[in-house]
């Protein structure tokens, strides 16, 4: 069982301490998935923000009143982006030129940053359309697929020039303790979770996240990668990693402890998938026809973006362990057929 030990998030614009030097903040999202959480670290002289926030004018007021009302006068010394999604990093390079201070940042984090918002970003929209037309969409919904992953530029006006590097097992100090970089394959190229042992405190990103899946997609840019494999592998790097007492704060939901349990049950959630997945596919099946086997809710168009992004990364698990395998019709769409038995 997880254990929730704050009942109620802060109010936009507002601070909670919620460990030691770790303060909580939240900030609106504009989709379903509405809000994210953002932390502020009392780094002695500085301050240190993990995480930025999506680029829109609510959240940039309310980073201005936080810094005119929270500060108590010390200026932000370091940004620290754990994964590139513009809900993370869609503000640092607002934030990284208003004070001045460095982005802290993995490589494939950085340059999948810029290859979004440089002009990589047109050939990418063309990839996400081939992509969709080969998962089955109509030749107008894979037009909308590829505006709708052409429009990271919204949320992620700008990215530093340059950045700091951090990777798996990068030492941090942060106010006078250490905070080691574990980092976290599938949900993201090169997620930075941070750990402090001497708190036994989690800043988790997105890849352990206590009400949800996190989002395991196989992107435009990679159509034949294998997310959920490396995925499933980070799990268990985190459950060997992290005591289990660890207080875990995530980027959506509540702070919480009972990270093993969450870990097994985010493994057994896959497993389940790729058992329904295996039994669908008994005859061929197309990415977008997988949708209903796995997605039991009304989805709308930003969520079957993620949705068959994360249908086709359940079929390529299934054929990187034998089970399946891919088949492209005269009609140019994939269509994954189990193998018999």
């Amino acid at each position: 069982m997880l254990h929730f030990p704050v009942a109620t998030a802060p109010e936009p614009g507002a601070l909670v301490p919620i460990a030691p030097g770790v303060s909580w903040l939240r900030m609106p999202l504009p989709f379903a998935l509405n809000h994210i959480n953002l932390w502020l670290l009392d780094d002695g002289p500085n301050w240190t923000i993990v995480d930025s926030g999506y680029a829109m004018p609510e959240t940039t007021a309310l980073w201005e009143r936080i810094f005119s009302e929270r500060l108590d006068g010390k200026p932000v010394g370091r940004i620290i982006v754990t994964h590139y999604h513009p809900d993370h990093i869609g503000l640092a390079g607002w934030l990284a030129e208003r004070w001045q201070a460095p982005l802290w940042i993995t490589e494939k984090e950085w340059l999948h940053a810029r290859m979004m918002t440089g002009e990589a970003a047109a050939d990418y929209a063309a990839s996400a359309r081939g992509f969709a037309l080969r998962a089955g969409l109509s030749e107008d919904d894979s037009d909308l697929f590829a505006r709708r992953h052409s429009s990271y530029r919204r949320g992620v006006p700008s990215v530093p020039a340059s950045y700091r590097r951090i990777g798996d097992g990068s030492a941090i100090e942060i106010g006078g303790r250490e905070w080691r970089v574990i980092v976290g394959e599938g949900h993201a190229p090169e997620l930075a979770a941070l750990y402090c042992g001497e708190t036994g405190v989690l800043i988790a990103g997105d890849q352990i996240l206590p009400r949800i899946s996190p989002n395991i997609s196989v992107p435009p840019h990679e159509p034949d990668g294998d997310p959920l494999a490396r995925y499933l592998r980070s799990l268990m790097k985190f459950r060997a990693a992290l005591p289990a007492d660890t207080l875990v704060l995530p980027s959506h939901n509540l702070p919480f402890r009972g990270v093993h349990e969450r870990i097994d049950e985010l493994a057994a959630h896959h497993n389940e998938r790729c058992i329904e997945l295996l039994a669908a596919c008994d005859r061929p099946t197309s990415a977008i026809e997988l949708l209903p086997v796995l997605f039991r809710r009304h989805l709308d168009r930003h969520q079957t973006a993620f949705a068959l992004g994360e249908a086709i990364a359940h079929a390529h698990y299934l054929i990187g362990q034998g089970e399946i395998e891919r088949q492209s019709g005269a009609d140019g769409i994939d269509r994954f057929l189990a193998k018999a038995a």
